[in-house]
């Protein structure tokens, strides 16, 4: 009797599905930590900048509060260059991190938002603030009332 050695057809797309099986369970669980790296690097971004603000705001002996840290350009103390386009290349957008400072000298305050990667169904924002609070926040109207910005 002449048996031949090898696999049958049968057995090798046996083989191949299982892999693809596996192969696509890993994909999507690296997906989902990719989106989640990128939500914590905005947020450390954020944190960043506020203790960037803190020590400007700090150091500042002229009365001019947040205003003098920060800047449209960001490239000042606050939010600077790098922050930004680290946010920026997180969540692929041109316009993060908003920043909003308060006009009242009286009670200088400032708040500072970007979007986050992984909520794309609803807008969901980090959020930092003078008052120290860090948080995720789904509206930024608070953020960006002038009178007193805050992550609410």
């Amino acid at each position: 009797m002449n048996k031949q050695k090898g696999f049958t057809l049968i057995e090798l797309i046996v083989v191949i599905a299982i892999i693809a099986i596996l192969a696509a369970i890993v994909l999507v669980n690296v997906t989902t930590y990719i989106t989640k790296a990128k939500d914590a690097a905005v947020r450390a971004d954020l944190s960043s900048a506020a203790t960037g603000m803190a020590a400007c705001y700090s150091s500042k002996t002229d009365g001019t509060g947040y205003a003098s840290c920060y800047s449209a350009t960001a490239d000042t103390t606050f939010v600077p260059l790098s922050l930004t386009t680290d946010i920026r290349k997180q969540n692929g957008t041109t316009t993060d991190p908003v920043v909003t400072l308060d006009t009242d000298t009286g009670t200088p305050n400032y708040c500072a938002y970007a979007k986050l990667p992984s909520y794309t169904a609803t807008a969901t924002y980090a959020c930092t603030d003078s008052s120290g609070v860090t948080t995720d926040i789904t509206s930024t109207t608070a953020c960006t009332t002038a009178g007193a910005p805050a992550c609410n």
